[in-house]
């Protein structure tokens, strides 16, 4: 469920923190306060669009983080897990910068994420009913997820889709090796030449960098030999001056010097190493141009051989070093290859064992679909009367898909189709209902599919558009229905409503001289009465609006 939202110079707030408990919580304000701001934020957060312009005014970059408790949402942490981001116990920080300049960013667990990743996972965590792109119920795939988890067979859904993958990946190897048989064919003699020209050069492990080593000492032999003759002259050999004949002239003017102080001792035992060093240098030189040879057989030898492994490389489009690595990789590629046509009657067995086993739990699911459709509906139909839309039909339509294929949902479509008219045909979701009316449906199909619902959270914003009294009542008492099994967060500007809530939020609005700022505070006692009171009578509370306040207030801490 969702625990904290942190909001930072977004639109009106400059900085909001807000905490949210399980059960039904209200936000309430007067118009204009930026009730909407928390869902606007939330939706942000889970990575719906943004513009700049909701960053808040003289402000360079705004913020939002949510966090959440994930203990009961096991597909989440395991979602985290197939995703390698880091663990942070039993909860996860969804977090979202936007700048002045549109650049977005998106974190989860202070990992980079992207906006697919936020939603992805937000999906998991968070079902919003609005006018924003969260609302899952205009989605078909969502139809699916309902009703499966409503039937009891969410389980059976997904071992179909494993079976539907591992099908479908078996069939398009099948149908490459069948029907690219004369370019495999090309291939393995590609393949087998590349091979053969990399066995011909045999390059050795490490055999690159000695090559390399040897030309450069080859190369530069001449400039090597000259250079190291003059060294020898400096160290013992030039006659009008040397290091250790120099050495052995300033070591004598110490030996005679008489009475010696002891910096000059010190320097004296100094020059004697040094004529030590000279002299075990002079040796090492003189080793070096003893067994040094000029090879220009050698030279082009360590030439020719570098040339073909430069040309080979290039052929590759690899860097050298790379070549060991790449006849690994054309090897095993050639291997695989080389059982294509032994495998492909493999594969067709295998195939066809995919697909029974496919149709067997398909069968089932259609099944167990076909019957839950029909309860799922009238039970819908039952909370819409509730909700003052008597005569609206809720039809969960199954469609099958052609003969002999296979999807990954099963063999029908499943779409919700609606009629607020008598007479009307079924329409979709999305081309019949208003943002009013999409909500008090969404809710009235959450309420039945509460129980079964894999989302923790669900936010509804509008639900109470266009309704009042009664229905109002019936509206309040549902959220607070699937408050007691979850968590619901709901915007609304019904008394009705707000005092059915477990918990009541009221956003404020303070206006400065240059700047307004929202802020929100939770309410209890007798400041939640005043706030009810006023959504009852407007901006004059009196003693009756007071009382019946208090009054709704007592009706809806009854509530179930």
């Amino acid at each position: 469920m969702l625990t904290t939202l942190t909001v930072k110079h977004f639109t009106l707030v400059e900085s909001l923190e807000v905490d949210f408990g399980v059960g039904m919580t209200a936000l309430t304000g007067e118009t204009g306060a930026g009730k909407s701001l928390v869902l606007d934020a939330l939706a942000m957060a889970l990575g719906d669009r943004a513009d700049t312009d909701r960053i808040r005014q003289g402000q360079e970059r705004a913020e939002v983080s949510a966090l959440f408790d994930l203990t009961e949402i096991v597909a989440a942490r395991q979602w985290l897990i197939d995703n390698d981001f880091a663990e942070n116990g039993d909860e996860v920080l969804l977090r979202r910068l936007l700048t002045r300049e549109g650049r977005s960013r998106g974190y989860i667990n202070g990992q980079a994420a992207t906006m697919q990743q936020l939603r992805e996972l937000g999906e998991m965590l968070i079902d919003i009913h609005s006018q924003h792109e969260h609302q899952s119920l205009l989605r078909r795939e969502t139809h699916h997820k309902i009703l499966d988890s409503f039937a009891g067979c969410s389980e059976l859904a997904g071992e179909l889709r494993q079976i539907y993958q591992q099908w479908a990946t078996t069939t398009q190897l099948l149908d490459k090796l069948e029907n690219a048989s004369d370019e495999l064919n090309a291939r393995r003699e590609l393949l087998t030449f590349q091979l053969s020209e990399l066995d011909e050069l045999s390059l050795a492990e490490g055999e690159l960098e000695q090559l390399e080593h040897q030309q450069q000492q080859l190369g530069n032999a001449e400039a090597i030999l000259r250079d190291s003759g003059s060294l020898l002259q400096l160290c013992c050999e030039a006659e009008d001056f040397n290091l250790q004949d120099s050495l052995g002239k300033a070591l004598q003017l110490l030996a005679n010097m008489p009475g010696k102080p002891a910096e000059l001792i010190e320097a004296e035992n100094l020059l004697n190493s040094a004529a030590i060093e000279v002299a075990e240098a002079s040796r090492e030189i003189q080793q070096h141009l003893d067994k040094f040879e000029l090879d220009p057989e050698r030279l082009l030898q360590l030439e020719t051989r570098l040339s073909a492994i430069y040309q080979l490389a290039r052929k590759h489009r690899i860097d050298p070093p790379e070549l060991t690595a790449k006849r690994l990789a054309l090897q095993e590629e050639l291997d695989n290859l080389a059982g294509g046509e032994g495998s492909i009657e493999k594969l067709r067995q295998q195939a066809a064992t995919l697909s029974d086993q496919y149709l067997s739990l398909a069968e089932n699911l259609t099944a167990r679909r076909t019957a839950a459709a029909t309860v799922f509906s009238a039970l819908v139909e039952q909370q819409f009367s509730a909700l003052s839309m008597d005569g609206t039909k809720f039809i969960p339509q199954l469609t099958p898909v052609k003969s002999g294929q296979l999807t990954a949902n099963g063999m029908e479509t499943i779409e919700f189709l609606i009629t607020t008219n008598p007479g009307e045909p079924p329409r979709p979701l999305a081309k019949v209902a208003s943002g009013g009316e999409l909500s008090r449906i969404s809710l009235a199909i959450q309420v039945i599919a509460a129980n079964h619902s894999a989302v923790p959270t669900l936010v509804f914003d509008e639900v109470d558009v266009g309704i009042g009294g009664a229905t109002a009542d019936v509206v309040g008492k549902l959220l607070r229905q699937l408050g007691g099994q979850g968590q619901v967060i709901c915007v609304t500007h019904l008394p009705q409503v707000a005092a059915c809530a477990h918990h009541h939020l009221l956003v404020t609005k303070t206006t400065g001289e240059h700047s307004a700022n929202s802020g929100i505070r939770s309410l209890s006692g007798a400041d939640r009465t005043n706030e009810i009171a006023r959504m009852l009578g407007g901006a004059r509370t009196t003693d009756t609006s007071l009382s019946h306040a208090r009054e709704m207030l007592q009706l809806g801490e009854q509530t179930a």
